[in-house]
């Protein structure tokens, strides 16, 4: 296991993870990795943003689309390819190290955020 460095509350409460729904999903054949580009409503306060990610082992694009998933909404955008990612989608590896996405376990509202 590697290191578990104590942070503070403080810096816990810096990471802004948000719920939204992925209300598009395609291939995204340009990257690097096999991936899916996504657009993801947080809800009136955040909006639409744009993401990619690896999911491609247990995912299809047209199974996202209506799916709740968990992201990051506060790191700065990054190009990956030709998408710029606005969020960081949040996942765990399976035994076969495949993104396997978190959820809530039950519909909630747009934009909540994790606590």
């Amino acid at each position: 296991m590697s290191d578990h460095k104590t942070i503070s509350f403080d810096d816990f409460l810096k990471v802004d993870i948000r719920v939204g729904v992925v209300v598009e999903a395609e291939p995204f054949p340009e990257a690097r990795k096999p991936a899916i580009k996504m657009r993801i409503d947080f809800g009136p306060e955040i909006g639409i943003k744009k993401t990619s990610a690896q999911l491609t082992r247990h995912y299809r694009p047209e199974d996202l689309v209506g799916r709740q998933v968990m992201a990051v909404v506060n790191f700065p955008p990054r190009q990956i390819g030709k998408v710029m990612s606005e969020v960081l989608t949040l996942g765990v590896p399976d035994a076969d190290g495949e993104v396997v996405l978190l959820r809530p376990d039950q519909e909630v509202p747009l934009g909540g955020r994790l606590f």
